[in-house]
């Protein structure tokens, strides 16, 4: 058996981190769900940044060019219309799962994040026209996106949270979450509403590579999953969730993000081998799910009390690192990182635009 089925056997869904239209016209996503074990999909604007830069799109540009859409029109059209097939692919393991997998994700436009009314809005409308039932919109885990993500869910628009780095900051992503189902019970609606919440990993040890002993390169992002992981556990067996539980609610998967390897001298399957773990997805760009698929394995599950994690966290600490800090930057790098993807790929849209035309 492969460690891709491995690792779905014992309960963790893969998920592909990418999606190009070339993908779905050969057949790679059908294959990587028949022979990969991967039951869902995610994307952001770098990856279609990378795919329409290839040439991928020309003839879909070329075919609306002539019409004057705006760059961001243009691009949503795009994206709408690849991620409604990835949806229909995964729409058997959705129906399956009875929602709680088989998801693809659309992100809202970064330059709304400070504005929850605006943001919520273009969320409703992009999952209206999409129109498939398991497309999450994803809506970054900022202090200013939260109440967006709670009115969305209260709007019973599924939600993918992204841009989260710390158990603090997963808990006051559940908590956003979670205030919109229990405004939906309140209501007399159904509390069903999916979502995950996507911690990026890689990115910590990369943040502190240059800080930390060699004998602790490449150990604290699967630190800081550690106790994510445990935060997440005592949330779903809270008294809070178990309450909304009974009103039909379902919990907020975890999902790990940013889990391709960048230290050439670690293993490429760092970051899925280390944060093995029943209840929770990893999504993976194509190189780090094949190379799992070829040679990873799976070893022991994470801990749901955390383990090691506190004694792993405190050498970081010990070694001058403020983890308080490492994870608001990496946010806030991260937020200006998004609008600095989506304006790159509004100006390669405009750029193919008069390429082809």
């Amino acid at each position: 058996m492969k460690a891709t089925e491995t690792l779905h056997e014992r309960g963790q869904s893969l998920w592909l981190d990418n999606i190009t239209r070339s993908m779905l016209d050969q057949g790679t996503i059908q294959r990587y769900i028949d022979s990969y074990s991967v039951t869902g999909l995610t994307s952001n604007p770098s990856i279609f940044d990378k795919a329409i830069g290839s040439g991928d799109y020309d003839d879909a540009i070329r075919a609306r060019a002539g019409r004057g859409r705006p760059a961001e029109e243009l691009f949503f059209e795009l994206a709408i219309e690849d991620l409604r097939r990835a949806a229909d692919l995964f729409l058997g393991i959705h129906e399956r799962t009875d929602g709680v997998d088989g998801w693809v994700s659309l992100e809202v436009s970064p330059l709304l994040a400070y504005d929850t009314a605006r943001t919520v809005a273009a969320a409703k409308d992009l999952h209206a026209r999409t129109g498939r039932s398991n497309l999450f919109i994803k809506i970054p885990g900022t202090p200013e996106g939260l109440p967006a993500i709670t009115e969305a869910i209260a709007a019973g628009v599924p939600v993918n949270v992204t841009l989260l780095f710390s158990a603090d900051h997963y808990l006051a992503a559940a908590d956003a979450y979670l205030n919109g189902v229990e405004r939906r019970v309140a209501g007399g609606l159904d509390p069903a509403v999916g979502s995950v919440a996507s911690v990026f990993m890689s990115r910590w040890d990369v943040a502190v590579a240059k800080q930390v002993r060699a004998d602790l390169a490449d150990k604290l992002a699967l630190a800081v999953g550690l106790d994510i992981y445990r935060a997440y556990r005592r949330l779903m067996s809270s008294d809070r969730f178990q309450r909304l539980e009974n009103e039909g609610a379902r919990m907020q998967r975890l999902l790990w993000a940013s889990t391709s390897t960048k230290d050439p001298a670690a293993p490429d399957t760092l970051y899925v081998h280390g944060l093995a773990a029943p209840f929770t997805v990893n999504t993976m760009p194509d190189d780090t799910l094949e190379a799992f698929f070829e040679h990873g394995e799976v070893g022991d599950p994470l801990p749901a009390d955390g383990g090691d994690a506190d004694a792993l966290l405190a050498r970081f600490t010990q070694a001058g690192v403020d983890l308080g800090e490492v994870a608001a930057r990496l946010q806030r790098d991260g937020a200006k990182s998004f609008v600095t993807a989506w304006n790159e790929l509004l100006d390669r849209i405009k750029a193919q635009t008069s390429a082809v035309t």
